[in-house]
Order: C-alpha cells, then structure tokens, then sequence
C-alpha cells in the first residue's frame, strides 16, 4: 500500500496526542494559570486577549485536524463495510459505495430498508423468526 502524506502522519500523531487525558490536564493547568495571573495583570484587555487568542487559535487549528482524522476514519469504515456487503452471500451489492449517492436516492433505499423492517416486525408478532432475510412477496 501507498505511503502516508506527510500531513497524514502529522493529523494522525496529534489527534492521537491531543486526546490523551494528559494533554486535557494540560489545558486545564493553563486556564487556571490564566486565572491565577488575572490579579497580576489587573485583569486588564491584554490578559483577557491572551487567553482568548489562544484558544481561539487552537480551536480553529483543531477543527481541521479532527475533520481530517474524522475524514480517514470514515472512509476507513466504509470500505470496510463495503467489503462485507461484498463477500456476504446474499447481501445487496447496490448497497456497496452508498455514501456516494443523492439524498433522494438514499431516501429510495431507506424506504424499501424500513418496508422490511416493518414487515418482519409483523412477522414477529405472529411469532415467525426473526433470523432470515425479510424479504416481502
């Protein structure tokens, strides 16, 4: 397989690091020697910015970073399902790639997907297995 993007590699080992409790310890050692420091500075406009650049800097370098690693994650899962729709006997294999549909042809799927599933809540309550594939006449 291909290797990682340098950019890759880096989302990677931060998100990994930044999600450590430590890392969540950290911050909150820095917000309460933000606080502990307003006395000094008067809690004048510059202490205020401080803490508000920074988090405001941080924030916005996360976001990026969590919607990178929340990208490959997703992506990861979804060729992994496709695969088991694929090697499964019986499945649907118009189901397979599925995220990359219109909304209204999603709406078709989940329709026939809900049909079934009322169909063999029916099925249940007159006491016929639940353990096959519900697949109305």
């Amino acid at each position: 397989m291909g290797k990682m993007s340098w950019y890759s590699r880096f989302a990677k080992v931060c998100s990994r690091f930044s999600g450590r409790p430590i890392v969540f310890f950290l911050a909150v050692l820095a917000i309460v020697l933000w606080l502990v420091t307003g006395p000094l500075f008067g809690f004048s406009d510059t202490w205020q910015l401080v803490i508000n650049t920074a988090t405001t800097i941080i924030t916005f370098l996360m976001v990026f970073l969590i919607q990178s690693t929340q990208n490959r994650d997703t992506e990861a899962i979804q060729i992994k399902l496709d695969e088991l729709i694929r090697a499964t006997r019986g499945a649907h294999n118009a189901l397979l790639d599925l995220e990359e549909l219109e909304e209204w042809e999603l709406d078709m799927f989940r329709g026939k997907y809900e049909k079934l599933a009322e169909f063999a809540r029916k099925n249940v309550e007159t006491g016929v297995l639940d353990t096959d594939t519900p697949e109305p006449d």
